[in-house]
């Protein structure tokens, strides 16, 4: 890999806009499962969060206890201006690997892709340490290639498994049905629950 994804790198993306994972919204694969969740009070966490269009939406919904995380200051701020009700302390400009804390929910969207492929075990590990006994991780997971040097890095399915195997019962591992057009077909939608 010829550069370092630290945070200097990804403020410098958000700075000049190549943002090209950013989809301007939340997905329907996100916004399906969330609309269905009865529970307001879940600790939700939503690391390598970007503009975090999926904590506005939760929000807006009323759950109270969403938290998202990014190494980059820009894309923090500008949801900050974007949703000035959301509280402050729940804005944390950490590293993934150095979050402490236990939530209900860990929502992936496009940060997996993002980390360099060395650091995918560490991911499912760390993931099932923030998550209380019977927590899920969910989210999508692009199940292809994309041909060039990342980020973003693609995968398959047989890999991923590999990964959170050790830590999670695979309640669903399956192609997206309702992916926005450009990723039909080549996103996973999961819901693992972390195992006690």
């Amino acid at each position: 890999m010829n550069q370092d994804l630290d945070a200097n790198y990804w403020q410098q993306r958000y700075q000049e806009n190549k943002t090209g994972w950013d989809a301007g919204a939340i997905t329907p694969p996100l916004k399906n499962y969330f609309d269905q969740l009865p529970d307001k009070s879940l600790r939700i966490l939503i690391p390598g969060c970007g503009n975090a269009y999926e904590a506005e939406y939760l929000y807006a919904l009323g759950f109270s206890q969403v938290y998202v995380a990014d190494v980059a200051r820009a894309p923090l701020q500008h949801f900050a201006a974007r949703v000035p009700a959301f509280p402050k302390e729940h804005l944390l400009h950490q590293d993934f690997f150095s979050l402490t804390g236990t939530y209900d929910l860990i929502v992936e969207q496009t940060f997996f892709c993002a980390l360099p492929p060395q650091l995918r075990a560490a991911y499912a590990a760390k993931c099932a340490e923030l998550l209380a006994p019977g927590g899920k991780l969910m989210g999508l997971l692009f199940d292809t290639s994309f041909g060039q040097e990342g980020p973003p890095f693609g995968g398959t399915r047989a890999e991923y498994r590999d990964y959170f195997a050790p830590y999670f019962d695979f309640l669903h591992f399956e192609t997206a049905y309702n992916s926005i057009k450009p990723r039909q077909g080549k996103e996973l939608f999961i819901l693992l629950e972390a195992r006690s």
